[in-house]
């Protein structure tokens, strides 16, 4: 089965929650809608998802809600990986029944220090299990918060016993000489390498990556997408470093908090405030410093009215 085009920015997109922290679906859809329309892909139940503070028949119901909703499945990329295989198993099973471009994978990250045999194992019992051509996996490398890291021999090994259903990977370990080297290795297979961050951005494009799976992609999406789009153009590194100004003003914050914080104030819906524990919503101080800072580089969303659901 050949792999469809997918896009070169993702978002790990933001799952709101009522008041009694419950996923507020309405909302998740329109968020969804309004990145397609801004050209960016929608890996949700990634990192700034809050995902592993959902359940997964949370996932399996938000996933079905925005297949309902028309959102099409090829622009979809959940993230499946558990601890659990077999929670793993049956959110890559229904990820890919849904016909979903791709799934973006974890590892299983409580027991530390497994090496390399121990998470080959766990890849290849959710693929085997799973045992659907459609299945396209990313792998997700992100040591400062799994602290299980996902090896170049790793991957190698992946590739040579699964082509084509291992896909790519998202590196979000903030090393770029780690992300350089997977785009030399594996690039010319095909393997679709991701930096975890638009900071990235241009750096991966010129050495033959596919784009970011970036958590900014929720507020900035449509500045992240053009940069993506003229990267060959003149202006391209006056873009990147828009970009990396609008990144630094969010990452003085903690980023969930403070990217939802940002979208009740633009929306002018306080449901996007809400956080589920252990993450803290900001307190007012907190909102009135970053509504300043953002209000004086000239933040804005796009069709923000799109967002009130």
């Amino acid at each position: 089965m050949t792999t469809p085009i997918l896009p070169g920015v993702y978002s790990p997109v933001m799952t709101p929650f009522t008041r009694d922290a419950e996923p507020a679906v309405p909302q998740f859809v329109s968020l969804c809608r309004w990145l397609r329309r801004c050209g960016v892909g929608l890996a949700v139940f990634g990192t700034n998802s809050e995902a592993n503070s959902l359940t997964v028949s949370e996932r399996l119901d938000l996933l079905d809600a925005l297949i309902g909703a028309g959102i099409e499945p090829a622009s979809l990329m959940p993230g499946t990986g558990s601890c659990a295989v077999g929670d793993a198993v049956q959110l890559t099973r229904h990820a890919t029944r849904h016909g979903c471009g791709g799934v973006l994978m974890l590892p299983p990250f409580y027991y530390k220090g497994v090496g390399d045999e121990g998470l080959f194992r766990y890849y290849a019992r959710v693929i085997e299990a799973v045992a659907d051509d459609r299945l396209r996996i990313f792998l997700y490398h992100i040591p400062p918060v799994s602290q299980v890291p996902i090896s170049l021999p790793l991957i190698e090994r992946l590739l040579r016993e699964f082509p084509g259903t291992v896909a790519g990977v998202k590196d979000s370990s903030g090393d770029w000489a780690n992300t350089a080297a997977m785009i030399e290795r594996f690039g010319p297979q095909g393997f679709l390498v991701y930096a975890g961050s638009e900071t990235f951005l241009q750096r991966t494009l010129e050495a033959g990556g596919a784009g970011c799976i970036t958590a900014t992609g929720n507020v900035n999406p449509a500045a992240i997408v053009d940069a993506c789009r003229r990267w060959r153009e003149p202006g391209a590194q006056a873009r990147q470093a828009s970009l990396d100004a609008t990144r630094a003003i969010f990452q003085k914050y903690s980023m969930i908090p403070a990217m939802k914080a940002a979208m009740a104030w633009k929306s002018g819906d306080g449901t996007w405030r809400s956080v589920r524990p252990p993450l803290v919503e900001l307190d007012g101080g907190q909102c009135r410093l970053l509504e300043d800072e953002l209000a004086a580089a000239g933040f804005e969303l796009p069709d923000v009215d799109a967002l009130r659901a």
